[in-house]
């Protein structure tokens, strides 16, 4: 059994980092202090006698030294020294304010420490927070915002560690002929910049080897940007690890591989809201792809680009794709080897190769894949059939063998598997004739599901309980034969997996009984559903079901009539459908609380409207 352990590794590597690159600090440096209500009288060795700029501190110390800023504004460029600890106050209220375009706002040496800063600087498309260009510094938990950079990192090695960098114009983090760390960053780009990369990787040749690890990135943008979460040009062999990215624009990319001899990419998470790209391999000969997971709304308009797109020469293993309109792609499979990888209902699989029989495509039963249902949680449910699935050469952190998804393999983590209830059964539909209620639905997709059980009443709202329980089965229809002298039949439906536990009952449905000159007829043949959840923030899902194929609107307007967002623009098969509504990424750029109408229209092979409807949401901000 996996026990829990949470991520975090500050491992070895910034240990080695800590004790051999700061043995600078020696017995005699000095510490200073900077403050606003200081008295500015070198050397400043106290709060009292604290110097009233930051450079002015600076410009006095030596290798070694260590500077205290306190809380304020400070409107200057800062230019550190070699050896320099410069200590603000925190992100909220100790800032570096940057009144000049085209320099850094502070500029970071060899050896250093830059911590606890909130750097600003002007909104422009030419400004950057912070430049290293040293050797073995470390800049920690500070906040970077308004810049075009957050940091530029050349010809130098540094740990760059639980840093926050709000509303970049076009890269977050940029590492040009450098081995740096890269681990713990929240990096959101501007919603308005167009191309932005969350950390971009770049060098003249394949020797350096850049960590990026347990990194969050947010990357948004409209249908006309190409936004990148981790974006690796040319040179370098970097390890990428551990990190999520959140795709917020329908032609955003979640990991994009240029150039390298090598690469290692494991353990990452990539969630499209919506988005175009997982992970796309265009130029890595040896990469090793091992337990991602990528899933959500991913669709090219054009049907060209895959969630997972790989090579020749490549190891794809443990992997997981799910939920999207095409799964893995292969442009080159010489020497390819695609083993005990899981991709399940994507619209299309694979393209460009075979995948042998180690390849699963099943539900992974991870714990909840869905923002609309609470807080997003990837490890694996208790009976997940991805559990000591994966590589049997390769080993979880329990030495157990490695699961498929997100936290198996060495670069995992230790957890304990619970077992949940099934999902509730979804698409209960009707369909009456003369003498019969023919009941039907979507069959559950748990690895541990065992049957169901339905409930009826004639009294809508009801509760399902013992009272109103009618029978226990396997299969996904059920017939009733009418009974004279009922007028109506609500029906609930749970699901039931192999250790007995119950799932939320199923949407109720309403079997109104009419005249026998009406049937046959289909119960709920066109149906508009009630968004979940309403209010919500910031997503939303609108169900619909059609009796037959045909071609679906789908708009939202605000309370004035104004056209928000369209939804659904194509022809759509018969059945259940469900679509995402981002509130952030409607045309209105600042969309405001308030009441919002969604609107759909159907017509029929012959372009004849069949069914129109229209119901109220709430967006809460």
């Amino acid at each position: 059994m996996k026990t829990h352990n949470s991520k975090k590794r500050f491992t070895f590597l910034l240990t080695t980092f800590l004790i051999f690159n700061l043995s600078f600090i020696i017995v005699h440096a000095t510490i200073r202090y900077v403050s606003h209500e200081g008295s500015n009288t070198p050397p400043y060795l106290t709060w009292e006698t604290a110097a009233d700029s930051i450079m002015s501190a600076i410009n006095i110390s030596e290798f070694g030294d260590t500077i205290y800023v306190a809380n304020g504004v400070y409107k200057e460029q800062v230019t550190m020294i070699p050896g320099l600890s410069l200590i603000g106050a925190g992100t909220d209220s100790c800032v570096i304010y940057m009144q000049m375009t085209g320099i850094p706002a502070v500029q970071v040496v060899d050896s250093s420490i830059l911590k606890g800063f909130k750097i600003s600087v002007p909104n422009t498309l030419n400004t950057w927070g912070i430049e290293e260009s040293g050797y073995a510094s470390l800049i920690t938990a500070n906040k970077v915002v308004n810049a075009s950079l957050g940091i530029y990192i050349h010809n130098s090695n540094s740990v760059v560690y639980k840093n926050i960098f709000e509303n970049i114009k076009t890269i977050g983090v940029w590492l040009f002929n450098s081995s740096s760390i890269i681990r713990g960053n929240i990096i959101y780009n501007d919603l308005n910049a167009s191309s932005t990369k969350g950390i971009r990787i770049e060098a003249f040749d394949y020797s350096y080897k850049p960590i990026i690890d347990s990194n969050y990135i947010e990357v948004k943008g409209f249908s006309y940007t190409s936004a990148v979460g981790i974006y690796k040009n040319i040179g370098a062999s970097p390890i990428i690890t551990n990190n999520t990215i959140i795709l917020k624009g329908p032609q955003n990319r979640g990991i994009f591989l240029g150039d390298a001899d090598s690469g290692k990419v494991f353990n990452n998470l990539i969630i499209a809201e919506p988005g175009r790209k997982g992970i796309y391999n265009y130029g890595i000969q040896y990469l090793q792809l091992y337990n991602n997971h990528a899933t959500g709304n991913f669709d090219d308009q054009q049907n060209l680009d895959y969630v997972i797109t790989v090579g020749p020469d490549n190891m794809v293993k443990n992997n997981v794709v799910t939920n999207a309109k095409r799964g893995v792609k292969a442009w080159g499979n010489e020497n390819l080897i695609f083993k005990y990888n899981n991709v399940w209902n994507n619209v299309n699989n694979y393209s460009g190769f075979t995948p042998d029989s180690t390849n699963l495509s099943v539900d992974p039963m991870i714990m909840n894949d869905d923002s609309t249902q609470g807080e997003l949680d990837f490890h694996l449910q208790k009976y997940s059939p991805l559990i000591d699935a994966g590589d049997p050469e390769m080993l979880d952190k329990d030495l157990t063998r490695s699961d498929i998804g997100l936290y198996g393999g060495p670069f995992g983590e230790k957890y304990i598997y619970i077992d949940l209830a099934p999902k509730p059964p979804r698409n209960l539909t009707a369909v009456v004739d003369s003498q019969y209620i023919n009941l039907s639905w979507n069959s559950n997709t748990e690895a541990d599901f065992n049957s169901y059980n339905l409930f009826r009443d004639t009294t809508a709202n009801f509760t399902a309980d013992s009272t109103t329980f009618i029978a226990s089965f396997t299969d996904t229809f059920y017939v009733q034969i009418i009974p004279p002298g009922i007028d109506a039949f609500y029906y609930k439906l749970t699901a039931v997996d192999n250790q007995g536990n119950e799932s939320q009952p199923s949407e109720e449905l309403a079997v109104i009984i009419t005249s026998v000159n009406e049937y046959p007829t289909t119960v709920s043949n066109y149906r508009l559903y009630q968004n979940y959840p309403n209010p919500f923030n910031p997503s939303t899902k609108i169900g619909y079901k059609l009796k037959e194929r045909g071609y679906v609107k789908l708009y939202v307007y605000d309370i004035k009539g104004e056209l928000v967002e369209v939804l659904v623009n194509e022809v759509q098969d018969a059945g259940y459908h469900e679509v995402v509504f981002l509130g952030q990424l409607g045309k209105l750029t600042n969309l405001s609380s308030g009441v919002y109408i969604y609107q759909i229209m159907v017509k029929n092979g012959n372009n004849i409207p069949v069914f129109s409807d229209m119901k109220k949401m709430i967006y809460l901000k």
